[in-house]
């Protein structure tokens, strides 16, 4: 049996600097996310395969919350087993969302203000459309070779 790797799409983008390129340009539209009710032992397998904080939605995909591995690490500690925890147990309630017209020059100022690694992108509607991670923004600042707004 041949075993295939699956290898992440780079949209490349022309723009003239780092700082005026939006959220939408970077961000990673397909979202690993789970529901209110997904077990806390669930969640910590989608944090094995790479994922350091995972979106919690409801009613579709309205974001809820935000679960990271501090929460999971937080339940353990405190005695409990997680595939005896939901997500709406041990989730950052409302996080801090972007708009995909941000810009990288204001999420950087946001990431660096903050200790977020990961932000949910949503629409006006609060519906969950991507996520956008440190290592995005920072692989394209590599991209535009360093150029800043002047």
């Amino acid at each position: 049996m041949k075993k295939t790797t699956k290898t992440k799409k780079v949209q490349v983008v022309k723009v003239k600097d780092f700082d005026s390129m939006t959220v939408s340009q970077v961000m990673e539209k397909e979202v690993q996310f789970v529901r209110i009710r997904t077990k806390g032992d669930v969640i910590a397998s989608l944090m094995i395969e790479g994922f350091g904080a995972v979106p919690v939605v409801e009613n579709g995909r309205k974001l809820a919350g935000i679960v990271s591995e501090h929460d999971l690490l937080a339940a353990v500690d405190d005695g409990h087993p997680l595939g005896a925890v939901s997500a709406k147990d041990i989730m950052t309630a409302n996080p801090y969302s972007v708009r995909p017209e941000t810009t990288l020059g204001t999420l950087v100022h946001v990431l660096r203000a903050s200790d977020l690694v990961r932000v949910p992108v949503v629409n006006e509607k609060d519906t969950l459309i991507g996520i956008i991670a440190r290592r995005d923004v920072l692989r394209t600042y590599l991209a535009t070779g360093g150029r800043r707004q002047q």
